[in-house]
């Protein structure tokens, strides 16, 4: 295997060093966009896969694993499923049922960062901060403890140090209460998947790609609002029929 490897990086070698000659007698001003992007994109990916081969391993910074999506990169997430997954990781916040994407990012990105940028993001909604933030275990560093303990707002897990007996049982059915309501942002993932085809992207764009993420969150947040608008509209009808009703006896 590694000696095709060898053999196949010197044909590309080969090939960009004509590339090459044939630029010294003319100019990269006559190549397309396209082509002229696709040129650097292989000179890239020929310089990461030489490292690569040289060095004996199967990692580098900013690999590029599509010539067409240079800007996707491998994310190791650990599933049964898939160890590693290509696109784009997405952290969303979900406030009265409706999801705001807070980062969005093609490398892979500690989401513990994000916190405090996400309780600022609300501030700048809403006017005030949050009485609570339901996270996972890994938003709950020293630096998110410290700044939410500042701003009065109540970060979801166990507190630091040894809790009472009292406090352990109130501190449990509390945790059980925010799992709970937590599992919507896990669940905001599925049914964007499952019926928004949020895991179906097959434009190539960077931009593009980002946009349409967004746009597919945007049209949940308004199919929930028309629910929430539909399910107004009828209990009020359904109030006025009754109160008819009543009058008519």
């Amino acid at each position: 295997m590694r000696k095709a490897v060898g053999k196949q990086l010197r044909y590309v070698k080969r090939n960009l060093e004509i590339v090459q000659q044939l630029t010294a007698e003319s100019s990269l001003s006559l190549l397309s966009k396209y082509e002229y992007r696709q040129l650097l994109v292989i000179q890239e990916l020929y310089r990461q896969q030489k490292e690569m081969y040289q060095t004996k391993t199967h990692r580098i910074d900013d690999r590029i694993v599509s010539m067409s999506q240079p800007h996707v990169r491998p994310i190791v997430r650990g599933k049964a499923k898939a160890n590693v997954e290509f696109g784009s990781k997405v952290a969303i916040s979900v406030v009265n049922g409706y999801a705001m994407v807070e980062h969005l990012s093609w490398d892979n990105f500690n989401e513990g960062l994000t916190l405090q940028e996400s309780v600022e993001n609300y501030r700048k909604r809403y006017g005030y901060y949050p009485e609570a933030v339901l996270a996972d275990k890994i938003y709950r560093t020293r630096d998110n403890l410290k700044y939410c303990k500042e701003r009065g707002i109540r970060l979801s897990g166990p507190r630091l140090g040894r809790p009472s007996k009292e406090g352990d049982y109130i501190q449990k059915q509390l945790a059980k209460i925010d799992a709970s309501e937590r599992n919507e942002v896990e669940g905001k993932f599925g049914t964007g998947k499952r019926s928004y085809g949020l895991g179906l992207i097959r434009v190539c764009l960077e931009e593009t790609s980002e946009i349409v993420v967004c746009l597919q969150f945007l049209v949940m947040n308004l199919e929930r609002r028309l629910k929430v608008l539909l399910r107004h509209f009828f209990r009020e009808q359904i109030q006025w029929l009754i109160f008819q009703m009543t009058f008519c006896m």
